[in-house]
Parts: structure tokens; C-alpha cells; sequence
């Protein structure tokens, strides 16, 4: 067992964005530092994926290679390894959830198959403290069922040109919406919540909360659902509505082949 996976939660609102910064504290920064400690010199922690200052995740995935004295027979006990490295990365509102042995060739980044994104929108006027900072409270009531059929415009394989950063860095706006979907989560603990779900292989910077951003004109009446279609065509980010706050924005999952 040389290679391992981590699976890692984290609250983005404590952390600068995953990526290392040359002051900011991230949480790959985090992460490093305590694999630093516990194997006793420098480990790389390769991410899934970058997520921005103010982005949490449920499900963000890393690789890390133990060193040589850690990948001698028996196999460390990853129970231990797991608490161990908790100790240094709970403080910074970070968890490793799991830790699974893979293959020498598993890279949690360009071995996925696809990411999920959760995007939340309190619409209640009054925000509960339990969601200050992990919601976008944005106080208002919103059209669902306009979102929902604006949203379908979304899926399939388009030129997302109109949803993307002036920063972005990706070679194609070429991308392919597996799932984008709105729904209405009200349980006693998301009362007038509604939630903006998508899945795809990869997406462009800021691209989610572009569509969540666009998509909530739509549900305020300011546009029909049809309007989203024009957006997408138009290829033209000054099209498109603002971008959404980070702290509505959730990184559920990255999955891989079985």
C-alpha cells in the first residue's frame, strides 16, 4: 500500500480556497502540514479540485504517497492514521472522513468521472445563525417552477462561454451538464431553502455560481425561462446575471470508476 484517497469535508467560510497561497492559510495548506507532522517530512496533497474562499465541501477527494516507512508491511492502521491527521486539521474546520487504500495510478483529479455541486438559497427573511456563512441568505421568495424549466437548458454538451470567468483559465468553454436541477428542500432544518444541483465531468471557474446567479433573475420574474437559452447563445458573460456568494456553494461528491 503505497497510494491513498482521502475523503475530506470542510467549512470554506474558516480557509482561503483550497489551493496553496503564498499567505492565506487553504486547505490543501492544512492538509500538507498535517501530513507533514504525522509522517515526519513534506507530503503532497493532490486535490480533486480547487474550490474558492467561501466554498465548503462534503465530499472533496485528495491523493497522498506515503512515505517508504509508512508503506512497510503490516500496513499502517488507517483508523489511526485518520485520527491522527484530524488532530491537526479539526481545529481549522477541516475532516478527513475516509481514507482508502487505491491503486498506484488513481489521481484524485484525472482519475474522475464526475463532480456534484450543491448550490444553497435561503429564502426565509429572517436567516438562522446555524447557516450564517453556508448559505446564501437571500430573503426573498423565488419562482421554482421557472427556475426548474430554465434549468434543463443547461444540461447536455454546450459552450457555457456566457458562464465563465474573465479569469478562467480552461482551454475550451466546451462543457457537458450531466444533471442541473431545482429543488425545493424544506425540512425543518432548510425551511424555504432551494437548492441548485448539478453534476459533470469538469466545470468552468465560477460557472455554477454564474448558472445560480442567472437563474435566480429567472425566479424573481425579471426574466422568462427562455432567457436562459438567449444567455447561452449569446456567448457573452456580460449576458449572463452575477455571480452568486461562495458561501452557498457545496462540493457534494466526486465520483470514479468502480
Amino acid at each position: 500500500m503505497k497510494r491513498l484517497k482521502l475523503t475530506i469535508e470542510y467549512d470554506g467560510s474558516r480557509l482561503n480556497g483550497w489551493q496553496i497561497q503564498p499567505k492565506d492559510l487553504s486547505v490543501q495548506q492544512v492538509l500538507q502540514d498535517a501530513c507533514a507532522a504525522v509522517f515526519g517530512q513534506a507530503i503532497e496533497v493532490v486535490g480533486a479540485g480547487r474550490t474558492d474562499s467561501g466554498v465548503h465541501a462534503l465530499g472533496q477527494v485528495a491523493h497522498v504517497d506515503l512515505p517508504p516507512s509508512f508503506a512497510l508491511n503490516p500496513p499502517p492502521n488507517l483508523y489511526r492514521l485518520r485520527a491522527s491527521l484530524n488532530h491537526f486539521v479539526n481545529p481549522h474546520g477541516v475532516s478527513v472522513r475516509n481514507i482508502d487504500p487505491v491503486a498506484d495510478d488513481f489521481h484524485a483529479r484525472f482519475s474522475a468521472i464526475r463532480r456534484r455541486y450543491c448550490y444553497r438559497i435561503h429564502t426565509h427573511p429572517a436567516i438562522s445563525p446555524l447557516h450564517r456563512g453556508r448559505v446564501w441568505h437571500f430573503g426573498q421568495s423565488l419562482d421554482l417552477l421557472a427556475m426548474q424549466q430554465a434549468a434543463k437548458l443547461l444540461e447536455g454538451q454546450q459552450d457555457f462561454s456566457s458562464f465563465r470567468d474573465a479569469k478562467c483559465q480552461a482551454k475550451t468553454p466546451m462543457r457537458s451538464m450531466e444533471r442541473v436541477e431545482v429543488v425545493s428542500a424544506n425540512s425543518d432544518f432548510q425551511a424555504g431553502e432551494v437548492q441548485f444541483r448539478v453534476t459533470a465531468r469538469s466545470f468552468l471557474h465560477h460557472q455554477v455560481r454564474i448558472m445560480v446567479g442567472s437563474l435566480v433573475k429567472i425566479g424573481l420574474h425579471r426574466h422568462p425561462p427562455e432567457w436562459l437559452g438567449a444567455v447561452l447563445a449569446a456567448r457573452d458573460r456580460d449576458q449572463a446575471g452575477p455571480t452568486a456568494p461562495p458561501e452557498g456553494l457545496y462540493l457534494v461528491g466526486v465520483d470514479y470508476p468502480a
